[in-house]
């Protein structure tokens, strides 16, 4: 797992992404912005970044991955390196 020190205490990348998420998402709202809306437009500035960063088929494997394991009741497949 990546980590990041951050003020003195450790902290995980997804951890702070879960945060800056967190905090997107009530500006979002405060504004007026409907919650399914924003996350599907934070999703897709995510992906957009990601295409310009990252090969394409890497990247659809990635979305693919985490689209086939959407089920929390459901093990993860294996994702090869």
């Amino acid at each position: 797992m990546l980590w990041k020190t951050m003020g003195g205490c450790g902290m995980s990348i997804y951890k702070w992404a879960r945060d800056a998420l967190g905090d997107d998402l009530r500006e979002a709202e405060a504004q007026g912005f409907d919650r399914l809306m924003a996350l599907r437009a934070l999703l897709a500035e995510v992906v957009q970044e990601n295409k310009g960063a990252r090969d394409a088929q890497e990247l659809a494997h990635e979305l693919q991955f985490l689209a086939d394991n959407l089920d929390e009741e459901r093990d993860y497949a294996f994702m090869r390196p």
